[in-house]
């Protein structure tokens, strides 16, 4: 089971895509407002609705906890207590973790990126406290993987997947997405 969270002002992209991708390849994954409210509105105005609260779930029960960007809805994650809290316990059961764009904040506030290596949307390096910026378009250190921003969305989301199903089935999905074709140029 896969947590994905949604702030107000999360990045559209960033949260849909991990959705669409994992559950291609067959994952379990559920949107979970922070807002008290289902419908969560993106950084664009766009109102999504969430499959659940966060009141209503158990995030001990995740495989991963997944945090889109998009501002505010980065800031709006860190300010989430609940959340906070989840993300140490999940860390320290050595659970998956993952954050993209602006999100990786959250993680470096937490101290959850001391000593590893992370990337994130350029100019958020300073809150990464303690880790080593990459700049790639994603990064996996033991259990947390981090992506750059919105462009980076989908190899994150393949990187993502592939921990779940391995490399061929998640090469599957990305070929039947033609994700392959368009790396290679054709």
């Amino acid at each position: 089971m896969v947590y994905e969270f949604l702030a107000t002002g999360f990045e559209e992209v960033e949260a849909l895509a991990p959705v669409d991708i994992l559950r291609r390849g067959g994952v379990e994954i559920k949107t979970v407002s922070v807002t008290g409210d289902l419908i969560v509105e993106s950084a664009h105005g766009v109102g999504i609705k969430a499959d659940a609260l966060f009141e209503d779930i158990d995030p001990t029960a995740a495989d991963l906890l997944m945090l889109p960007g998009g501002l505010p809805g980065a800031t709006n994650l860190n300010e989430h207590e609940g959340l906070r809290r989840a993300l140490v316990e999940q860390n320290a059961r050595g659970g998956r973790i993952a954050a993209i764009c602006a999100a990786p904040l959250v993680l470096g506030g937490l101290g959850l990126l001391e000593g590893r290596k992370a990337t994130c949307y350029p100019g958020f390096e300073k809150y990464m406290t303690g880790a080593t910026y990459t700049a790639d378009l994603y990064t996996t250190d033991g259990n947390i993987t981090t992506g750059r921003g919105p462009a980076a969305v989908l190899p994150y989301s393949y990187a993502l997947l592939e921990q779940f199903v391995g490399a061929e089935a998640a090469k599957q999905v990305r070929d039947g997405m033609i994700y392959t074709q368009l790396m290679e140029g054709k």
